[in-house]
């Protein structure tokens, strides 16, 4: 297939309409992206659908991590660790623009349910399990009077010591968004605001789906050799197909203020029944979560106040000096994963372990796994793709390729750092402050030329939408014309997290009114 520079993206309805592909990928979350990628980076005729928009689903709704999951180690999830723990390596490598290194404190009180002696174990085996060059440091160990210096909204009582260890955030809506760009640079057709209505058979092989332009309304079909169903939790609603047994887990999070000073994040435990969550510093806010509960349906899912006071309760029973209320809850938001049905004492043990199922020929099912897993796993699903064609598997090279907007020149981990101090200071001569100047180049990377051009097509557009985010309005006319942004939504939930950080406002009508004259 002809291939295209990864931006723009360019959501061409006329070449999914153009003949039979190889391989049709439905859903265009972080697993369906990382198909995508990976067939056409192979060499196969890939198109990519999805119903909304890029990441708009479970995607969109992390917690914002590429982590091992030490809480795995509970539940001798070894295997699970150590592959997530290689592929944070890796991600480090291909996108160090979209993931970054992010230090946990793991404070300690007496009585609790996992003490000192047992976070040691798992903290060195954690270590361990992280073979070769790391971008994070191995942990460390805090006494009281540290932990308590450093943080002193900390709770007082039996508090003992603390512990630190390293993993990454990343931008997860972002990340989605950029693997489909290097799927679109290897040749794949990509579109959203596509549905698949239906999969089409010949007999018991799968040989396409029904596809509905929902913007349109117009409908037609695609075929394609083999179809890949990563819509996650609402891969069952694809008529034509007895879908596998799943659980639909929830998980829920609440952005708060920013704690002042704070640059590492915390790992605690909820006093009231020992469910694990993460306090996270996060865009100039504080992320809190998660908290999971089974839900029956994907669909319309948000969080309840007893969902938020049940995170505020445990933080504040941990971090008293905080003394966070509902009031100050800036934004709320949940996410589902589809994971294998088992029986389990507890949801927190329910495996995140990931397979494929090829329920007919020319199907392909994947389930479960996590996001910090889905370029590997994505392997496997492409694997799959080729036994089912009949063809001897290509090796994949997306562990190799770096995602569009890291810098070239970053050829071992944590050189990234190097560019970005002169990203930042090329930003900075241009007068925008330190913070948007941040922003920029950890969201576009090399990106940012981009950004510049338009602001020096129209230098009004260097203004901030809200003065309390960075985010500049040169920022939605990208997201217009390069990013394949449709709604508003798309541009202040996806290509920057506006709405989960301020309040809703008139800030929205200025938006879509740069995105109209931006089109």
């Amino acid at each position: 297939m002809a291939t295209r520079p990864a931006f723009p993206l360019i959501r061409d309805i006329a070449a999914l309409q153009d003949g039979a592909f190889d391989l049709l990928v439905i859903g265009g979350g972080i697993y369906g992206s990382w198909t995508a990628c990976d067939a056409a980076q192979r060499g196969l005729k890939v198109a990519l659908i999805e119903r909304n928009d890029w990441g708009s689903g479970t995607s969109q709704s992390s917690s914002k991590l590429i982590h091992g999951g030490l809480r795995y180690l509970e539940h001798y999830e070894f295997a699970l660790v150590r592959h997530a723990l290689a592929e944070r390596r890796v991600l480090s490598r291909l996108a160090p623009h979209l993931v970054r290194p992010l230090n946990f404190v793991v404070p300690v009180w007496k009585g609790a349910r996992v003490g000192r002696m047992q976070l040691l174990a798992g903290l060195t085996l954690y270590d361990f399990l992280a073979t070769g060059k790391q971008p994070v440091p191995r942990f460390k160990s805090f006494s009281r009077k540290k932990l308590l210096a450093a943080h002193p909204y900390l709770d007082e009582a039996g508090l003992k010591g603390g512990l630190r260890y390293g993993d990454c955030q990343e931008d997860d809506a972002r990340m989605t968004l950029f693997v489909v760009a290097a799927a679109q640079a290897a040749g794949a057709v990509c579109a959203n605001a596509v549905a698949a209505d239906e999969l089409l058979f010949d007999g018991e092989r799968c040989v396409g789906a029904k596809l509905r332009d929902t913007e349109t309304g117009a409908a037609f079909e695609l075929r394609a050799a083999c179809v890949v169903n990563a819509a996650g939790p609402w891969a069952h609603r694809l008529p034509g197909i007895e879908p596998p047994a799943v659980k639909l887990v929830k998980g829920v999070h609440l952005v708060l203020p920013a704690i002042p000073g704070l640059e590492d994040a915390f790992l605690l435990t909820a006093p009231s029944d020992g469910r694990v969550f993460f306090v996270i510093p996060w865009n100039g806010r504080t992320l809190v979560g998660t908290t999971e509960s089974s839900v029956l349906d994907a669909s319309g899912v948000g969080v309840d106040d007893t969902e938020t006071q049940y995170l505020l309760d445990a933080v504040n029973a941990l971090m008293p000096g905080l003394g966070w209320t509902p009031a100050q809850v800036i934004g709320r938001f949940a996410g589902v994963r589809s994971l294998q049905a088992e029986d389990a004492e507890s949801l927190a043990a329910v495996s995140r372990e990931f397979t494929v199922l090829s329920p007919r020929p020319g199907l392909v099912w994947p389930l479960g796994g996590k996001y910090t897993t889905a370029r590997c796993d994505a392997v496997e699903i492409v694997d799959r793709v080729y036994d089912s064609l009949g063809l001897p598997a290509v090796e994949s090279r997306t562990d190799q390729a770096v995602l569009p907007g890291a810098p070239h020149e970053v050829r071992e981990l944590g050189d990234f750092t190097g560019w970005q101090t002169e990203a930042v200071a090329g930003l900075a001569r241009r007068g925008f402050d330190a913070e948007t100047a941040r922003s920029l180049s950890l969201r576009h990377g090399t990106g940012i030329t981009r950004v510049e051009a338009l602001i020096d097509e129209n230098p009004a557009w260097a203004r901030r939408i809200h003065p309390d985010a960075p985010y500049l309005q040169a920022e939605v006319v990208l997201a217009v014309r390069d990013e394949m942004a449709r709604t508003v939504d798309d541009v202040v939930r996806r290509r920057m997290p506006l709405s989960l950080v301020v309040p809703a406002g008139d800030w929205r009508a200025e938006v879509s009114a740069l995105m109209t004259a931006a089109a």
